[in-house]
């Protein structure tokens, strides 16, 4: 990238200016290059941990149906429950990380969701599975959180838009990943009895390798830096300073010493004037504790509070309506497969669906139950997933252009209509290319809402009101995933139409979102 698309020609220094400088000027001077490139290529696995602890059930159903005993309402309440861990620590992470700050959060985090991704891959029961989700949940929303605010925090405000969409795009690698890694592994139908009481089987070998994603950021996180806009944020300019000068050395290949900010300016003294969310520097813990609640009043004034609210049913819209349809896609997939294997035809996707219906209660220990393994559904939502790739890569590329209000209404319109048309699919074709459309639709629309949160809210408040939006979004998904079962029992027509009612309500309050705004960066 040139030093125009950095914004440098606004923040030009010359060597040896003193001239005490905000984080904005500190870090395009600084540059980019091979350290945001390492932070990216770290992100992969940790954006990929995210992903995996929401999704990776839904691969798992087919597959484990038979060796849990499972319905649809135990694979609604599966979906639901990683969002409902979710939930119940939404606000206590967006105050950890604002307070306590990224770095440790990031480390903790990651490890311990790798350590309940081992223990959900080692469940023998419905209850097991349950139980490890719901705390793997918990614990996913504090790195998820972080890692969202981190990576905004190391680009100028020009870059941090396509920063977040770069984020969406890992994310969306990570939904490619679940279904490739399930084509290779689970048609293994493997049983390994290692005892009495501890089967393993394919889906727990899926489970296990998942792990792995979580584990590894954990780790990666340690040799990285803290975010320097929190440092100045807390009073530590020193070691602020420090980073912005390794930084610099790696982007540019330069000495430390020639960095030409000497100086950053005290954020404390600048919001010692406010009433809210002043920091106080070398803090105890326990005054951080206090300090996080003091920092958080601003949200419920003006001019926040409306804003917060906006934000808030924007999301719960948004992620109720993609992350019911997109955890259920591989069950679609299956019954369509289920409805060609019985039929040896195709047929719409509304006959297909009555093979949900067949399967409604848990079954007899005396009824035989047999799981039709097909390639195809894992390649049908692979397909999925390289669509929404795709339409990361398009949006990044357009949202400066046609703005991202404009971008966002475009794609809450388009993902409406592709859920409702899916109630007139009359083919598989037709079903994966709606499906496709919605996905990748409504997984843009949740990456471009975090970037307004970034840009609508300063430092201070940015992490809690990005854990408190997608709080929101996560109430929306478990509510949705409990609902789906019933809408489902209610024929073709509520689940689609459901959908597709809340991708346009989204449309309209998308309206109200401010155009874009950097007067909360400063």
């Amino acid at each position: 990238m040139n030093d125009k698309s950095l914004g440098s020609e606004n923040y030009a220094l010359v060597q040896g200016d003193n001239e005490p400088a905000d984080f904005e000027k500190a870090i395009t001077t600084a540059k980019w290059g091979k350290f945001h490139l390492m932070v990216y290529a770290i992100a992969i696995t940790s954006g990929w941990s995210s992903m995996l602890e929401t999704t990776s059930m839904s691969y798992v159903f087919p597959a484990a149906e038979c060796d849990l005993n499972l319905n649809l309402e135990h694979k609604g309440l599966l979906n639901a429950i990683t969002y409902a861990g979710m939930i119940s620590t939404g606000f206590v992470w967006g105050y950890l990380c604002d307070t306590l700050g990224r770095k440790k959060l990031l480390v903790t985090g990651y490890l311990l969701d790798g350590l309940f991704v081992l223990l959900s891959a080692s469940s023998q029961s419905f209850t097991m599975l349950m139980i490890s989700k719901f705390f793997g949940g918990l614990i996913i929303n504090g790195p998820f959180s972080a890692l969202t605010t981190y990576l905004s925090e190391l680009h100028c405000a020009t870059q941090r838009s396509r920063a977040q969409f770069l984020l969406g795009i890992i994310y969306s690698t990570g939904t490619l990943f679940l279904p490739v890694l399930a084509i290779l592994v689970l048609p293994l139908d493997f049983r390994i009895e290692l005892s009495q009481y501890f089967v393993f089987h394919s889906w727990s070998l899926y489970l296990f390798l998942c792990a792995f994603a979580p584990l590894t950021s954990a780790i990666a996180f340690i040799f990285l830096p803290e975010s320097p806009k929190f440092l100045m944020t807390t009073g530590k300019n020193e070691e602020a300073l420090k980073i912005f000068r390794k930084i610099y050395r790696m982007n540019t290949g330069n000495p430390e010493d020639t960095y030409p900010v000497k100086a950053l300016v005290d954020e404390i003294e600048l919001n010692s004037g406010n009433k809210y969310g002043k920091v106080t520097a070398n803090r105890s813990k326990t005054k951080a504790f206090l300090e996080g609640f003091e920092q958080m009043k601003p949200l419920f004034h003006r001019p926040y509070f409306t804003k917060l609210i906006l934000v808030c049913i924007i999301q719960c819209f948004t992620m109720s309506s993609l992350n019911t349809l997109r955890l259920w896609l591989p069950q679609l997939f299956q019954a369509m497969s289920d409805y060609e294997l019985n039929h040896n035809t195709t047929a719409p996707l509304c006959d297909a669906l009555d093979v949900f219906h067949a399967n409604t209660t848990v079954r007899n220990v005396t009824e035989k139950c047999v799981v039709n393994t097909n390639l195809s559904v894992y390649t049908n939502s692979a397909i999925v997933c390289i669509v929404t790739l795709i339409a990361y890569v398009i949006s990044g590329g357009l949202i400066n252009k046609v703005g991202r209000r404009r971008l966002y209404v475009f794609l809450a319109i388009l993902a409406g209509s592709a859920a409702m048309s899916l109630f007139f699919s009359i083919n598989n074709l037709m079903t994966l290319t709606l499906a496709s459309i919605f996905v990748a639709a409504g997984s843009v629309m949740i990456n471009c809402m975090l970037a307004f949160i970034v840009d609508m809210f300063p430092t201070t408040l940015r992490t809690i009101t990005v854990a408190l939006a997608m709080m929101s979004g996560r109430t929306g998904a478990a509510l949705g995933n409990t609902l789906y079962p019933v809408l489902l029992h209610g024929g073709c027509a509520p689940p689609f139409f459901f959908n597709g009612f809340l991708s346009l309500s989204c449309a309209l309050l998308g309206f109200l979102l401010p155009a874009t705004d950097f007067s909360a960066l400063k």
